[in-house]
């Protein structure tokens, strides 16, 4: 990618997915969670407003804010999610990586 050029979450993401397809479970339907990737029908990551939305442990999440590379997500006024991340694109290694942490995680193992 050139210096210069502007990068696309919406192609970040399509990486993403292309990773996980093995067990990709994406249902088209409406409203949260549309879109998202799941495992045993639960979501461990999505795209939402740009940016990589992850369901990760609530440490890996505090690390990930504390250091500035994530934002912790709410669902309105007073409703931040503990165990609920969202990363900004940089670049598709890191999303896959935090992606698979993701899915590890919502599967039961340790990310």
């Amino acid at each position: 990618m050139r210096q210069n050029e502007a990068i696309n979450p919406e192609d970040m993401f399509r990486i993403v997915v292309a990773h996980h397809a093995d067990v990709l479970e994406r249902e088209p339907k409406r409203g949260f969670g549309s879109g998202a990737l799941k495992i045993r029908g639960k979501i461990f990551a999505s795209l939402s407003k740009g940016r990589l939305l992850l369901k990760l442990p609530e440490k890996v999440v505090d690390r990930l804010v504390s250091s500035n590379q994530g934002e912790r997500f709410s669902t309105g006024a007073n409703r931040t999610k503990k165990e609920w991340v969202t990363v900004e694109a940089s670049d598709a290694a890191t999303w896959i990586a935090l992606s698979q942490q993701a899915r590890d995680y919502v599967q039961g193992g340790q990310p």
